[in-house]
């Protein structure tokens, strides 16, 4: 448990299930609360361009069934909502437009992540 991350509030968009349960359940040992999962990029822009439902932050797979995931992440800088990447393509293949996101390349471990989303989340509330 990460008394950091204790209680914040994540978006997870993945399309991959098993890799989605496998982070759903690596961020609740972190303490974290997983308030959706989008496994497509539609539904991930619904949830992110939701003023209703409270997200702290976001973990955001690039690629989604063959479609980028850069519109999710513009309607959550929109918002202010900092967010992560994971990508399973390397992290060379990340948007000149994100470049400066943190990245987490796939498969990651607990450690690495919980780090990642610190950080993060540190940067997006002080700014």
């Amino acid at each position: 448990m990460s008394e950091a991350l204790t209680g914040v509030r994540l978006l997870l968009v993945e399309d991959e299930a098993m890799v989605a349960m496998m982070v759903e359940d690596l961020l609740a040992d972190m303490g974290c609360v997983v308030v959706d999962v989008a496994g497509t990029l539609s539904r991930g822009l619904a949830l992110a361009s939701d003023a209703g439902l409270p997200i702290d932050g976001a973990i955001l797979d690039v690629n989604l069934g063959g479609e980028k995931v850069y519109p999710v992440a513009e309607a959550l800088a929109a918002r202010g909502i900092p967010f992560i990447f994971a990508t399973g393509y390397g992290i060379g293949g990340i948007s000149e437009t994100f470049s400066h996101v943190p990245a987490l390349a796939k498969p990651y471990e607990q450690r690495a992540l919980e780090r990642m989303l610190t950080d993060a989340l540190q940067g997006g509330r002080e700014g």
